[in-house]
């Protein structure tokens, strides 16, 4: 009978331990230290969006140095080209003097030609799938610029790069354009503008949850969608019970930190 009063995990235990082994490798690859100090969850709102932009190009160029920037990605050889100025590229390996994030970061050996992406011009009038994508093609180029496979290797680096999505903000965005709802106007439904997402919605709300869980400041669920925040509070329960019975050192160090900020 008890049985019927406990929570529901948002994630089953495979699921769990694939993502918290993403989130560990994110860190040790993607500067921890950055993430604790300067990420911030990004939001879609005029707080961190406050451009005015008068074509499509514009507003394209304006998220893309937005999210490349919350990203820590400032000093970063990437562009962003018109699609159809998109070509077939390698992305070139390059090294860093320290930090691979922030305003700070140096790159001891910068390609000559810049690594570019492009964007769906069908997303301009859905921001949030236009930021989730950016952010998403971003984390995709720094998994193949450092070369190191996340957990399952090469098969899982569409989902690991949603998940770093996550771990450098985006996880609000990331999780409201998992999956849009057609609504009520065949009409005004394109489905050519949503992204393609590698997670499910539990999964990444639940990446979303672990990364806001060392965000103590910041409340993560605000800007979900409605029916995306009871996906929320689940994650956070089941964060807070992996959390409480982990012997990661990681993830305990971190817990440390977490706690330090709070005091």
């Amino acid at each position: 009978m008890l049985s019927l009063f406990k929570t529901k995990p948002l994630v089953s235990k495979e699921e769990e331990s694939w993502l918290i082994d993403a989130f560990i490798w994110a860190c040790d690859n993607f500067d921890a230290q950055y993430f604790l100090e300067h990420t911030q969850v990004i939001e879609p709102t005029g707080q961190f969006f406050p451009d005015q932009v008068s074509s499509v190009e514009q507003m394209a160029q304006t998220v893309f140095k937005r999210v490349r920037d919350y990203a820590g990605l400032q000093v970063w050889p990437v562009q962003l080209v018109n699609p159809n100025q998109m070509m077939p590229q390698q992305i070139a390996p390059f090294q860093f003097v320290g930090s691979n994030r922030g305003s700070d970061a140096q790159i001891i050996n910068p390609p000559s030609i810049p690594m570019s992406l492009s964007y769906n011009p069908n997303q301009i009038n859905q921001p949030q799938d236009l930021v989730a994508s950016l952010a998403g093609s971003l984390a995709l180029m720094m998994v193949y610029q450092k070369g190191v496979m996340p957990p399952g290797g090469k098969e899982q680096i569409p989902a690991a790069s949603d998940a770093l999505a996550c771990y450098l903000g985006f996880g609000v965005m990331m999780s409201n354009t998992v999956y849009q709802f057609k609504g009520g106007c065949g009409s005004c439904y394109n489905p050519y503008a949503n992204r393609q997402a590698a997670l499910t919605e539990p999964q990444t709300v639940f990446m979303h949850a672990l990364i806001c869980h060392f965000k103590p400041q910041v409340d993560g669920k605000k800007h979900l969608k409605s029916h995306l925040r009871s996906m929320y509070k689940q994650a956070q329960k089941q964060i807070k019970v992996l959390l409480n019975e982990s012997a990661n050192p990681y993830l305990l160090a971190l817990e440390e930190k977490r706690h330090a900020q709070l005091s």
